[in-house]
């Protein structure tokens, strides 16, 4: 994997393409607009500047990372790369759209991986020729911080593809690697969803005030921050996204996403990013 290619350089994105290229990896990110472009580069100069100035980065490591990674707005720069990671917004028809095109211009043998949250990964194998060479690579945010990493297998995935790419997260990138199979939610959302939607309806029912709720699952469950204050920092979009995927897939009523979790969504309150959710970050 020393060629690497990376979809979207939000967020997200630019987390993964920063552990790639510290790790050694040769990346190139690829976003749509230029001025996308320059705050995807922008990201993670800042973003390695703080490793540095906490003492986790020397500044010649930091300019080495910094140089193996180019933003480009051309898909077809990635013709070469031995690993593309898709990290683009988690709607569907995005990510198919995207897995298309890139099986018409990535080598045979390079493996294209979706960072999806909760989107079944046959979706996009199946929008490709090559559903062999697809896997699931689900990185937690923030990516440099955050040890975990969920690789998921497609019915349709080869053993040597996700072997290659568990192998690459573990041994290359020095992350915690776990293996799942392709269910909405994987491990970790199939888990923690139902738990972040249970919180929204006490909430809403009037049973619990929000700093409450909070602060009783820290106190007393040992988390550090509450489920309201974790739904603003993931983004209630987000959030939303991933309960409708696992209740698409299996229907059971815990999955169904919240009415007050919609309506907070449609008035634009997402969270952190967008200065108000549960709580008001302006």
């Amino acid at each position: 994997m020393e060629k690497v290619g990376v979809i979207g350089g939000g967020t997200m994105g630019a987390g993964i393409a920063e552990v790639c290229a510290k790790s050694g990896s040769e990346v190139i990110v690829v976003e749509t607009k230029q001025e996308f472009a320059d705050a995807a580069k922008a990201r993670i100069e800042k973003s390695i500047g703080r490793g540095v100035k906490a003492g986790k980065l020397s500044q010649e490591d930091a300019d080495a990372a910094l140089a193996r990674v180019t933003v480009t707005l051309k898909l077809e720069d990635l013709a070469d790369r031995d690993l593309v990671i898709e990290a683009a917004p988690e709607v569907e028809s995005i990510k198919t759209d995207i897995f298309a095109k890139l099986d018409t211009i990535v080598k045979p043998s390079g493996i294209l991986a979706t960072n999806t949250s909760s989107i079944p990964v046959i979706k996009m194998a199946q929008a490709t020729n090559r559903p062999g060479q697809v896997v699931g690579v689900h990185f937690f945010n923030p990516v440099p911080i955050m040890p975990l990493v969920e690789v998921i297998s497609a019915l349709t995935t080869e053993e040597e593809a996700a072997t290659a790419v568990y192998d690459y997260v573990k041994n290359t990138l020095g992350k915690t690697a776990v293996r799942a199979g392709d269910r909405a939610g994987f491990i970790v959302n199939a888990l923690l969803i139902p738990y972040l939607t249970s919180a929204v309806r006490m909430l809403e029912s009037g049973y619990a005030t929000k700093e409450d709720i909070d602060a009783a699952m820290k106190g007393g469950a040992g988390y550090p921050m509450g489920p309201l204050t974790l739904i603003d920092t993931v983004g209630l979009d987000i959030t939303l996204n991933a309960a409708q995927s696992l209740y698409d897939e299996f229907a059971e009523p815990h999955y169904a996403p919240p009415a007050l979790l919609r309506r907070m969504v449609e008035a634009g309150r997402l969270g952190k990013k967008s200065g108000k959710g549960f709580y008001d970050y302006s």
